[in-house]
């Protein structure tokens, strides 16, 4: 069973002192400078050296080090096994670790399967490490930081592949479980009145990498293709590719988020599926639809099986925030227990079928095909035109499309018929507003209005749907209630409130359109 633990960090550079310095040996690092000097620093307790061994995996084209991933198995230490890192902010990465075993645990390899595919793992760097450790303690004895003078050796594998090895020293000093991340900048203050420099590399593998790669010209080690590119945007095609490339960067980041059941990753990465389909049908000008229709077809489908899990999830939270908008004396019978039980039932079911969907070969073949088309895109006539030309007119296409199905909705009496038009224009909604995010880089800031007026139409409708979603819910759990000898009075009461709020937002929809609907807004995009 892999563990997750928050590693907090900062690494350093020691100065090299001239041969035959005061307290260096000939031509070595300088020690640590004197870290009792930190506030709330007691004591430097020495815990000494300790050898580590660890080889580092990737694929042949670097592409965990090209998104800041580092995955390796190391030998020495207490916490030896193999180690996933992700990155989490700035000095913030979170470590999954493993026991150590001859092969990659499948619980890690999972986690890096959206970015690896079909390619091989395979060692690129060796590290073997003398690590001198110091912890930071308080006048109570308790830990604030461990402090790790390290001794490094890098060995490029496999052999030939790179200039062989290399060797330095640097300082790692790690904050301890629910530290205060200020004693980090603090500690700072004082190496760096020592000469001690933030380390230039942000991992040992990105310095090992850097200083044993082979001596040829070229993109260093893990930078995309795509990041080599000239320039900035200058065509309609450019800034398309550019807002695609972001949606394909969330699917493959939010991959091994939804797997380790982090907050949100379902919805986000559901949302870079839809956005990526909702350009292909919105930008059909600048790229080929015979090229984009069949990836757009399995964007589709992963979209609907992701609904299934984050669905559950949206109506879980509003059905419980209807009850406990209630006072005791109005939820009769176990709700809340009925609830939970509703609820760890779907959510089970839910993410056993996410889980299936993201292990499957089917995804693996769109991921692909989703690079591919990216490495090679099919671009048409338009794409290299100004975006000023292309970009306003798409965008208004899609506008003039929601236009005829809000109106069409408006036009029906209330019901099952309208609430399904509405659910139509709520579609439309989000494939106007993700139009006009692609192409804010290049329109400025009247795309981005135009986006933030779509967003109000789609955050009344999709209120809307999320309404007539949980009528059904209500409904099922009443009938259950009834069935189990219990009251359904309270899931009849949210029922009607839930009622009451479509309304509400029908009600609100003209008037939201009609600011959405001004003359200007559509001149100003269509320039």
């Amino acid at each position: 069973m892999a563990d997750t633990k928050r590693e907090i960090e900062r690494k350093y550079e020691l100065p090299v002192r001239p041969e035959g310095g005061d307290n260096s040996r000939p031509g070595g690092p300088s020690p640590l400078p004197d870290l009792t000097k930190v506030r709330s620093v007691s004591a430097v307790t020495a815990r000494g050296v300790t050898e580590l061994d660890a080889v580092y995996h990737d694929t042949p084209d670097l592409r965990l080090t090209a998104d800041s991933l580092t995955l390796r198995r190391r030998t020495g230490g207490a916490d030896e096994g193999w180690h996933l890192k992700f990155p989490v902010g700035d000095g913030v990465r979170d470590e999954i670790q493993a026991p150590l075993s001859d092969t990659l645990p499948g619980e890690l390899a999972a986690l890096v399967r959206s970015r690896v595919r079909g390619a091989a793992l395979t060692p690129v760097v060796r590290l073997r490490t003398s690590r001198d450790t110091s912890l930071l303690v308080d006048e109570a004895g308790r830990t604030l930081a461990e402090v790790a003078v390290d001794t490094v050796r890098a060995e490029r594998r496999p052999a030939g592949s790179g200039t062989g090895t290399a060797e330095w020293t640097e300082i790692e000093v790690e904050l301890a479980d629910g530290g205060d991340p200020a004693l980090l900048d603090a500690v700072e203050k004082v190496l760096r009145k020592a000469g001690v420099r933030p380390a230039s590399a942000k991992s040992k593998l990105a310095r090992a990498l850097a200083e044993t790669a082979p001596a040829t010209k070229g993109a260093r080690p893990g930078k995309r293709a795509a990041a080599a590119s000239k320039g900035a945007p200058v065509t309609a095609g450019d800034h398309v590719l550019a807002y695609l490339r972001e949606q394909a960067d969330a699917i493959v980041s939010y991959d091994p988020a939804v797997r380790r059941d982090l907050p949100d990753s379902v919805h986000q990465l559901r949302v870079a599926t839809r956005r990526m389909r909702s350009l292909f049908r919105t930008y059909k000008k600048v790229l080929d639809r015979d090229a984009t229709r069949p990836i757009g077809a399995e964007l589709k489908w992963l979209a609907g099986e992701l609904g299934v899990d984050r669905d559950q999830e949206v109506l879980a939270e509003r059905l419980t925030a209807g009850i406990e908008a209630h006072d005791t004396t109005l939820l009769l019978g176990p709700v809340h227990a009925r609830l939970r039980i509703w609820d760890a039932a779907g959510r089970t079911d839910a993410r056993t079928r996410t889980l299936a969907v993201l292990d499957s070969a089917r995804y693996l073949r769109l991921l692909d095909s989703v690079a591919a088309l990216l490495a090679d895109p099919p671009l048409l006539d338009g794409a290299g035109r100004k975006p000023a030309k292309v970009l306003p007119r798409a965008i208004v296409k899609d506008y003039d499309r929601l236009a005829g199905r809000v109106e069409h909705a408006l036009g029906l009496a209330p019901g099952e018929e309208r609430d399904l038009a509405l659910h139509d224009a709520r579609k439309a909604a989000k494939r106007a507003r993700y139009a006009a995010d692609a192409a804010e880089p290049a329109l400025g800031k009247s795309a981005k209005r135009f986006s933030k007026r779509m967003k109000a139409v789609q955050t009344v409708l999709g209120d809307h749907q999320d309404s007539v979603v949980a009528r059904d819910a209500l409904r099922d759990l009443a009938v259950q209630a009834h069935a189990a000898g219990e009251s359904a009075f309270t899931w009849g009461l949210l029922y009607g409130e839930e009622e009451s709020r479509a309304a509400d937002r029908e009600r609100e929809l003209p008037r939201i359109w009609r600011k959405s609907a001004k003359r200007k807004l559509r001149t100003a995009l269509a320039g």
